[in-house]
């Protein structure tokens, strides 16, 4: 049974301490706390795929990879029309180089991914291309970001090329194979997509 929440502004810390008695999972923007909804079950699917291709890839290589229940904590995370956020999320899928860096005071709570995954939802793919993904951007180690959608064959995938500068290519073919640059793996893009039923 979720807590009700006061509409006002709280702290990092208030936000913590509610979060860590929750059973739901929130986002903190800027002093806002959201409720994160559910994804389908096509949305799971998608993202268990993409960390069972990633899983075997790393196999053996210094990283870690961290589902939809890791907390990931972005200090002033990005530039916004209403200045700059504190964001706590929980992005679909990150991927950390080793050492695994946690934010100060924390044992729960990553900071430095290089890679993260979102699969979309009608109700998120807005917030995941633009104020989220320049939240994200603001992390030093983060350099490759993949935007899945859950409804067709489409997948973005952004590179960091330099700084401020980020490459986008575009996936609407099954049968291609997609190079990711963080650590030299290799996603077919139809093994994504497996057990998922695309309408023609």
């Amino acid at each position: 049974m979720s807590q009700a929440l006061e509409q006002r502004t709280y702290t990092r810390e208030e936000y913590l301490e509610f979060e860590t008695a929750s059973e739901e999972r929130h986002e903190y923007i800027n002093g806002e706390i959201r409720l994160m909804t559910g994804g389908t079950p096509d949305h799971n699917e998608i993202a268990i795929n993409l960390a069972t291709l990633l899983k075997s890839a790393l196999r053996g290589k210094p990283y870690r990879i961290f589902g939809a229940d890791q907390r990931l904590w972005i200090p002033g995370g990005g530039a916004s029309p209403k200045g700059n956020r504190n964001l706590y999320t929980y992005p679909d899928l990150m991927v950390v180089e080793k050492p695994l860096q946690l934010q100060t005071g924390r044992t729960d709570t990553v900071t430095n991914p290089c890679f993260i995954a979102e699969v979309l939802s009608k109700s998120t793919q807005d917030y995941d291309h633009g104020e989220k993904f320049s939240a994200y951007r603001t992390i030093e180690s983060f350099r490759e970001y993949l935007l899945i959608d859950q409804y067709q064959i489409h997948v973005e995938h952004y590179i960091k090329t330099a700084a401020n500068q980020w490459l986008l290519s575009e996936y609407d073919d099954p049968n291609v194979t997609l190079s990711l640059s963080a650590f030299e793996a290799q996603i077919e893009i139809i093994a994504l997509y497996e057990n998922i039923e695309i309408d023609a």
